[in-house]
Order: C-alpha cells, then sequence, then structure tokens
C-alpha cells in the first residue's frame, strides 16, 4: 500500500489509514471517554437482578461486564464496518444504554430471563424498522425527541440519588457512604471544571479513581471477592454465552419496544450530529438505516447470546468527534479492539464488581443531570408555538405523572401498569408522538 495512504492528517477523514503508533491513542481516547459509562448499566442491573429467584453474585457480575466491554467493541466495529444492512459506516462508538436503565432494573427484579427475551424480541424489531426507515422517519418529530431525551434524565434521578447512598459495608443513607458519594461527585466536578483538553473529557474517570481509593479507606471495598472472581476465571477467558434462557412476557415485551423507539430516536440525533459536527453534511437515508439496524440487532445478540442489556450510540462519543474533528473510522477501530481485548480479560470485570454503589453514584448523578440538560437543549432548538408547548407539557405531566401515583392503573388491564407505571419515557414518548400526529399546525399570525 502507498505510503501516502497511511498519513496523520487522514484522522480528519472517514476513510484512509493513519500510522498505527498515532491511531492508538486517539481511538483509546474513545474508549476512556465511555468506558465507565458502559460498564455502569451492567453493573447497577445487577445489583438488583434476580435469576430463577437467586441473586447475582460478584462473579455473575464480573461476568456480564467482562460481556458487556466485548458486546460494545463488536457493535462499534459493525458500526464502523457494516455488515451487509446492518452498521452506518460512521464514527459511532456504541455502549450499554442508560436509556433502558430504569425499565431493566424493573425487568432484572423480577426474573433476569424477563429482561432477556423481552431485549431480543424489541431489538429485532428496531432492526426491522431500521430497514423500513424511509417509512416512518418523518412521524419523529424534533419536540417528541426532546421530550423523550429530557424524561430519560427524570426517570433516573432516584436511581443516581440512591446509589450515591448506597454500598455493601454500610446502611443506605448513612454518613459513610453520603460522604463517599459526595466526595467522588466533587472530584468530578473539579476536574470537570479546571482540567482543559484531553483530561477534561475524563472527568468521569478521574473522579471515579478518586472515590474508590476513598472508600477503600472506608473499609467498603472487597478485594477478596475480586481473587475469588480471578481464581474462577483464570486471566485469559472468553464470556460465558447463552448463560440465561429468555422468558417472554407480553407487557414487558411492549414496554421495552417503546424505549426501543425512543432509543432510535436518541440514535438518529446521534448519528446526525456527527455528520454535521464531525463530517459538515447532513446524514444519508442509508447512514440512518444501517445505524439503527446496528442499534437493534445488536442488542438482541447482546441479551440473547451475552446476557447483557441493549447497546446503542454514545453520546459522549459524539461530542468528542465534534469536538475534536477525529473521523477516522480505522483509528477509532482501535478503541474498538481496546473493548474487545478488556473484555477477554476477567481481572478486568472482577475489578469493576468491587466498586462501591455510592461511588458509581457520585460519578452517575452528572451523567444524568446531563442527559436532562441535553434534552432541554434539544426543546430549545425546536421551533416554540402553541402546538409544542402542548406537547411538552401534556406529555410531561401525564408520562411522569401517573409513575408518582401507586394504583393509577389497578382497574385497568395489567398490561397498561406493566408499560406505562414504572417507565415515564414510555409514557412521555407515547403520548407526544400521539400529540404531533394530530394536532394541527397553525400558521402564525
Amino acid at each position: 500500500m502507498k505510503k501516502e495512504n497511511y498519513d496523520v492528517s487522514n484522522i480528519y477523514n472517514l476513510d484512509g489509514r493513519v500510522p498505527i503508533a498515532k491511531a492508538i491513542p486517539f481511538g483509546l481516547q474513545h474508549v476512556l471517554a465511555m468506558f465507565v459509562s458502559n460498564v455502569t448499566p451492567i453493573i447497577l442491573i445487577a445489583g438488583v437482578a434476580l435469576y430463577n429467584g437467586n441473586s447475582f453474585s460478584s462473579l455473575d457480575t464480573a461476568l456480564l461486564v467482562q460481556a458487556a466491554m466485548l458486546i460494545a467493541g463488536i457493535g462499534t466495529l459493525i458500526q464502523l464496518y457494516p455488515i451487509w444492512k446492518v452498521g452506518a459506516k460512521l464514527p459511532v462508538v456504541m455502549g450499554l444504554s442508560f436509556t433502558f436503565l430504569s425499565p431493566m432494573m424493573i425487568l432484572a427484579s423480577r426474573d433476569y430471563g424477563l429482561l432477556v427475551g423481552a431485549v431480543m424480541i424489541g431489538g429485532i424489531i428496531e432492526g426491522i424498522l431500521g430497514l423500513t426507515t424511509k417509512y416512518w422517519r418523518r412521524f419523529v418529530t424534533p419536540i417528541v425527541s426532546a421530550c423523550v431525551v429530557t424524561t430519560i434524565g427524570f426517570s433516573l434521578l432516584s436511581t443516581g440519588i440512591s446509589t450515591l447512598a448506597t454500598s455493601n459495608a454500610y446502611p443506605l443513607g448513612s454518613w459513610q457512604n453520603l460522604t463517599v458519594g459526595g466526595l467522588t461527585l466533587l472530584a468530578c466536578l473539579l476536574f470537570h471544571s479546571f482540567t482543559k483538553g484531553f483530561w477534561k473529557n475524563l472527568y468521569v474517570l478521574l473522579g471515579l479513581a478518586v472515590g474508590y481509593v476513598i472508600s477503600i479507606f472506608f473499609g467498603m471495598v472487597d478485594f477478596s471477592q475480586m481473587m475469588a472472581t480471578i481464581n474462577k476465571l483464570g486471566i485469559i477467558s472468553f464470556p460465558r454465552l447463552f448463560r440465561f434462557a429468555p422468558k417472554f412476557d407480553i407487557g414487558a415485551i411492549i414496554s421495552v419496544t417503546l424505549v426501543f423507539l425512543v432509543s432510535a430516536a436518541e440514535t438518529i440525533g446521534d448519528t446526525t450530529a456527527i455528520c454535521t459536527g464531525g463530517l459538515n453534511r447532513d446524514i444519508t437515508e442509508k447512514e440512518v438505516s444501517g445505524s439503527l439496524c446496528c442499534d437493534g440487532f445488536m442488542s438482541a445478540i447482546s441479551a440473547g447470546v451475552f446476557g447483557c442489556s441493549p447497546i446503542t450510540s454514545f453520546s459522549q462519543n459524539v461530542g468528542l468527534v465534534a469536538m475534536t474533528k477525529v473521523v477516522n473510522r480505522w483509528t477509532i477501530m482501535f478503541g474498538a479492539l481496546t473493548l474487545i481485548i478488556a473484555g477477554l480479560f476477567p481481572p478486568v470485570g472482577a475489578f469493576f464488581s468491587t466498586l462501591p454503589s455510592c461511588v458509581l453514584g457520585g460519578c452517575t448523578v452528572i451523567m444524568f443531570g446531563a442527559i436532562i440538560v441535553s434534552g432541554i437543549n434539544m426543546m430549545n432548538a425546536c421551533k416554540w408555538n402553541e402546538k409544542t408547548t402542548l406537547i411538552v407539557a401534556t406529555s410531561l405531566c401525564v408520562g411522569i405523572g401517573v409513575t408518582q401515583v401507586d394504583g393509577f392503573f389497578q382497574y385497568l388491564p395489567s398490561v397498561f401498569g406493566d408499560i406505562f407505571a414504572g417507565n415515564p419515557v414510555a409514557g412521555v414518548f407515547v403520548v407526544s408522538m400521539i400529540m404531533s400526529l394530530i394536532i394541527p399546525d397553525k400558521e402564525e399570525n
């Protein structure tokens, strides 16, 4: 191959090769920007999960973290280098989604098999929708997406706060938990406020490191469990596949499928932002279709094969692309390979399984709040009129409000409660979509 094809300036081009020594650091930067966020959802889910009546052990959590890293790497590779119509051929970094966290925790607390079955069906449906993008894309208006993103943030606030106040060593709300969680949060804020460039993007990871060290002094970290996991799995091990038999419940499937539709709206936004912010052009219909197919079909594989929650595009990596203009697929491929390699080393998963909940909570509170801010910014970008005001006011009030009243759906068929009682995202999405379709547009005087 010609030498000029390995030019470092290609980092600003979608295609072309970059010298490996230069490409690896840029790829690692993407991994570091999303690594903590990728494993946090599955750790939180595993913390409440039951399977056939049994709680998950530290070994189960480590195996899921290991699988989460592997599926994130595989999903990113397919987005970069598509297989058939699956993949956008764009620098889209994939990982486990916070969008699904609330319904996933609800299902996992009932039985993990319900989570696996619902994600498999919901993922396949989203994949099929990706193949038919041209027929429905116009119905997901910007104000609907904005309402949904805002609600995702609100729906996770209680999870973030309760996690910040929790650890295995002390009771909920103890001063020890609050101190460690609060110091972790403070460290994240300080790193974000006073660092620049590359390090500024790592404020969550740096804050987590500070919180982890502090938690050790508070006796919250059990290294014996980490060593037990390594002794059982070894230093190198392929993740265990097909560990959880899927169980299918119509209410769970409908609820999760609705969130997949929400995730589809987010993915459209992420891939569009990559094209406009990184490539300085509009996104094509083929790219939208490919990104959604990867989102859906890889989520079905994530659950059915690896036992993980759904994966989707990572917004923080979209921001990294927009800021650095590094869009080269070859470069970001090294980040995907790093995730895959990490997934083959159980000690990495075992280490993350020792992270106290309050440390994770100190980091995730900012992430969840940032989701709300993103939704508000999306609303501000919409054209405000009587219609959009009604959509926002009604959908947020109804979708979130019904989850605050116990027994609201008690006299309706159980499927309504299964879908909307514990998942405000589903309610807001349905209400905002219906209103967007039926309320006529009025010309401004």
